[in-house]
């Protein structure tokens, strides 16, 4: 069962950091929640997702993402998948973010995350622990955001379709087409996309499928199959658009992911 711990308990004034491990064999779907902490949570092995309101985070392996206190969200789990929560009393924090991101993960930090769950809290009045506590904070000072977030649109006609590519991102319908579906005008589509999602359709649509397509990779599936299951068609175009929103290429990912684990 789900830990509580580090989200509704009221602990002794003197502990500042709450953690939360956990492992999940299979795929699990999370209530939507909001925790009264700020939230790091670290995927150690496995692919997890979180959807707030507006936008839909993607967390592969050996990534971080970071949840300010109070913001609702859901988190599905695709198992697979081990993941260690850190919980940060808001008094600490109080000059890190207060929006969702999805953050690089130093090694420095990866140890510090472990070993922070190792122990189970961090208390002030310990000093080993206090320093601790001090060196978490600051590294999360210095980590850097990554493009593993996608935009929702609040238009329900808008949100139709981006459920369906959300679902099949590989689905080869035109424009045109996704637009009658949604009882909307490809005008009226593509301004809703662009007005509340920041992106053009276009722009939108590319990123849903390289942000599956990294789940498909994690999951030890070929550059040719996850190229061809996301909608490219061919297997060099989906290389290139990869390796320009994430900096390497499908294969260079995939290896990374599997060294580290």
């Amino acid at each position: 069962m789900r830990s509580t711990r580090g989200r509704r308990a009221r602990p002794d004034a003197s502990v500042l950091v709450r953690t939360y491990p956990a492992t999940f064999p299979d795929d699990r779907e999370m209530p939507a929640e909001a925790h009264e902490w700020d939230q790091l949570t670290y995927a150690a092995k496995g692919f997890m997702a979180l959807r707030s309101a507006d936008t839909r985070w993607l967390v592969p392996p050996h990534r971080a993402i970071w949840v300010p206190a109070g913001i609702e969200h859901q988190e599905t789990m695709y198992g697979p998948v081990s993941v260690r929560s850190l919980f940060l009393a808001p008094a600490i924090t109080t000059h890190l973010p207060h929006e969702l991101r999805t953050l690089e993960v130093s090694p420095l930090l990866r140890e510090l995350i472990l070993h922070t769950c190792r122990i189970g809290s961090l208390d002030q009045r310990v000093r080993v622990q206090a320093h601790l506590i001090e060196v978490v904070v600051d590294q999360l000072t210095t980590v850097s955001e990554v493009p593993l977030q996608l935009p929702w649109p609040r238009d329900a006609r808008a949100q139709r379709v981006a459920d369906l590519l959300q679902q099949r991102p590989g689905d080869a319908r035109s424009t045109h087409a996704l637009a009658r579906l949604a009882g909307a005008s490809v005008r009226t589509l593509e301004r809703a996309f662009s007005r509340e999602t920041g992106m053009s359709f276009g722009e939108w649509r590319r990123r849903c499928r390289l942000l599956q397509a990294m789940r498909l990779l994690v999951r030890g599936a070929s550059v040719t199959d996850v190229a061809l299951e996301s909608g490219y068609a061919s297997t060099s175009a989906f290389v290139g658009a990869f390796k320009t929103l994430f900096g390497v290429t499908p294969g260079q990912y995939a290896l990374g992911v599997r060294v580290r684990i």
